[in-house]
């Protein structure tokens, strides 16, 4: 088959999931045992690297899809909203967020109950498509059903295919959104590898390898890489309102072709 050529000639040892792999060791690198960590946004459990159990001390995930019930990855679950959290202030060290971002009409409130939920210190990690890529374009030029559609064509169930708004897919959004909500920025990693949503075709995955190839060459180009993925924390001593001069933003390097999955 020629997308396996093409696979083996442009990304030996990348494999689906990527994005998801390169996110778990982003959150692996933040994780103590002793933590107490939300998953927000969890669903049903259908990520096998979003799994911390035992890792941690203790794993709680929230989401509106009532199959987070039965998520195997989650010592508590409940169903519910990122806008009201039912748990206690200063409750959890790290909250994180895997393809949550995108569905979010109004961040700002979640950004806020994000703030309330964590510790002094604590870190909100996420990791969300940037809208400046061609994915989040082409998906917000097509109607819902298409994109149901076309990821059952990539073997994903319709019932897992959610709304997209894209009102914090890019770094100024996070940023603005966070100062908003009283929380620092830290790193932001903008980051593109191999093209998952064209390999359905041999002609337009040839399209995306040559987009990777280009926004990955040029670091003035890093703002059209399709995953956006940073971290913000609480800080020690600051008010949920509070906004926060002189947050430090930084663009880390791309993924790289092998990174020893």
């Amino acid at each position: 088959m020629l997308t396996d050529k093409l696979d083996h000639r442009f990304y030996p040892g990348i494999e689906s999931h990527w994005d998801d792999t390169l996110f778990r060791e982003f959150i692996m690198e933040r994780l103590s045992p002793h933590d107490r960590i939300l998953d927000l946004g969890a669903g049903a459990g259908i990520i096998q690297q979003m799994n911390f159990k035992g890792h941690v001390a203790h794993v709680c995930g929230i989401d509106p899809d009532p199959r987070v019930m039965q998520n195997p990855y989650l010592d508590h679950a409940a169903v519910g909203v990122g806008q009201k959290l039912p748990y206690p202030s200063n409750d959890f060290d790290l909250v994180f967020s895997d393809n949550v971002l995108e569905h979010l009409s109004d961040p700002v409130p979640v950004f806020r109950e994000v703030h309330r939920v964590l510790r002094p210190g604590g870190r909100f990690l996420f990791k969300t498509p940037n809208r400046k890529h061609y994915v989040p374009l082409i998906a917000r030029l097509t109607p819902h059903w298409f994109h149901q559609f076309y990821n059952m064509l990539r073997a994903r169930a319709a019932d897992d295919t959610f709304p997209t708004v894209y009102k914090a897919n890019t770094p100024e959004d996070i940023t603005r959104i966070a100062q908003a909500a009283g929380l620092q920025v830290g790193a932001i990693r903008l980051v593109e590898s191999r093209p998952e949503y064209l390999r359905l075709n041999p002609l337009l995955y040839l399209l995306g390898i040559a987009w990777e190839r280009t926004v990955n060459r040029w670091d003035g180009l890093a703002r059209f890489r399709v995953l956006l993925m940073g971290e913000l924390v609480k800080p020690q001593q600051r008010t949920a309102l509070e906004s926060l001069p002189g947050d430090s933003m930084t663009l880390d390097s791309p993924l790289p072709k092998d990174p020893g999955r």
